[in-house]
C-alpha cells in the first residue's frame, strides 16, 4: 500500500465516520439480533425446552440471516454506498478532492476500499449480535440454561465468507452509479428497482445473472422451502466476476468523466 493511499483512505475513514452510513451499518447489524431476543424474553416460557436442543446454534444462525440475506444486505448495501460515494457531491467538495496531489485511481479505489470495510464491519457486528441474542435471555430468565453444544465456528466463517462475496456485485455496481449522479435519488432508486425486480425473479431458471441475487439465492437454497431456482452456475464465482466488471467499468467511467465535480 503506498502512502499516498493509506493517507486518502485514513481521509475517507474520517469522513464516513461523520456519515449517515456509519449508523446504519451498526443500527442494521444489530436490529434482527434486537428482534430476536424481544421476541424470546416474550415467550420466555418456550426457552428451555429451545436453549436444550442440541442444534440450538445452528435454529439461530439460520433464523438470523434471513432477514440479513433477503433485505438487510441487499438494501444495506444500496444505501450505504450511496451515502458514501455522494459525500463529496452533498458538500460540494469534488473539485477539492480533485486538486489534492493524488492519483485518480486512488481516488476511486480508497473510497471502495472504505465502502467494502464498512461491510466487513457489518459482518463482525452482526455475529457478535447473534453470540448476544443467544446468550443475553438466560441471564435475564432464570432456569434458562445456556446454549447446548459447540458453536460450530467452521461454518459460520464459512457462511459469512460466502454472503460477503455475495455483496460484492451490488456494492460495486452501486458505487459506480452513484458516482455518476449527483442525486442521490437516482442510485438509490435504481438500486431498489434492481432489488424488487430480482425479488419477482427468483423462481425464474436464469435468475443466477442478476448481480443483486446472489445473497437470496444463497441463503434460499441452503436453508428455506421458497421457490427458487437452482443456478446452474457456481454464483460465488458469478458475483467475483461481476464485482471485478463493475469495479472496472466503473473506474473507467469516473476516469473519463470531463465534468470533474
Amino acid at each position: 500500500m503506498s502512502p499516498a493511499f493509506f493517507f486518502s483512505l485514513q481521509s475517507e475513514w474520517l469522513k464516513q465516520r461523520k456519515s449517515l452510513a456509519s449508523w446504519m451499518v451498526v443500527v442494521g447489524a444489530f436490529f434482527t439480533p434486537a428482534i430476536v431476543v424481544v421476541a424470546r424474553l416474550l415467550q420466555h416460557e418456550a426457552l428451555p425446552a429451545l436453549y436444550a436442543k442440541e442444534d440450538f446454534w445452528s435454529g439461530l444462525w439460520k433464523s438470523s440471516w434471513e432477514s440479513a440475506a433477503i433485505f438487510f444486505l441487499p438494501m444495506g448495501g444500496i444505501l450505504a454506498t450511496t451515502l458514501i460515494a455522494q459525500i463529496e457531491y452533498k458538500n460540494n467538495a469534488w473539485k477539492l478532492v480533485h486538486a489534492l496531489p493524488l492519483s485518480l485511481a486512488t481516488l476511486y479505489f480508497s473510497k471502495l476500499a472504505i465502502v467494502l470495510l464498512m461491510l466487513g464491519q457489518f459482518f463482525v457486528l452482526f455475529n457478535v449480535g447473534i453470540y448476544l441474542s443467544a446468550v443475553i435471555p438466560p441471564l435475564l430468565v432464570p432456569g434458562v440454561p445456556f446454549p447446548k453444544g459447540p458453536v460450530p465456528l467452521a461454518r459460520f466463517l464459512w457462511d459469512n465468507g460466502v454472503f460477503f462475496l455475495d455483496c460484492l456485485p451490488i456494492v460495486a455496481l452501486q458505487y459506480a452509479i452513484s458516482l455518476r449522479s449527483r442525486n442521490f435519488l437516482t442510485p438509490v432508486g435504481i438500486g431498489f428497482m434492481l432489488w424488487v425486480g430480482t425479488l419477482a425473479a427468483l423462481s425464474w431458471r436464469w435468475n443466477f445473472v442478476i448481480p443483486y441475487a446472489y445473497t437470496m439465492i444463497e441463503y434460499l437454497c441452503a436453508w428455506s422451502s421458497a421457490k427458487v431456482a437452482t443456478p446452474a452456475v457456481d454464483i460465488h464465482l458469478m458475483a467475483l466476476g461481476y464485482f471485478l466488471l463493475f469495479t472496472l467499468v466503473g473506474y473507467a467511467l469516473f476516469a473519463t468523466r470531463k465534468e470533474k465535480g
